[in-house]
């Protein structure tokens, strides 16, 4: 894959990112962060991954090696929910 030079910092992306071949099935697997763009110098990427919608994780400072990177996309700013009564 062929990776941006530049990513404006606030950009929302996903990353999708090898963690290696399961050794129980011999398939690569991979995981996906999605957040804001802090820093991307065309080999390191920082990112604040976005808190789980459901409050079970908080937001969190994430570095990414371009050799780690499968895939890059932009995605959609997540809409804004009304505030529960």
């Amino acid at each position: 894959m062929t990776l941006p030079r530049q990513i404006p910092v606030g950009a929302r992306v996903v990353v999708r990112v090898t963690e290696g071949v399961d050794p129980a099935d011999g398939r690569m697997k991979f995981r996906d962060y999605v957040g804001h763009v802090t820093a991307w110098d065309g080999y390191t990427l920082e990112m604040v991954r976005d808190a789980a919608a459901n409050g079970s994780r908080p937001a969190q400072n994430i570095t990414i090696h371009q050799e780690q990177i499968a895939t890059l996309k932009p995605v959609p700013e997540r809409p804004k929910a009304p505030a529960r009564p």
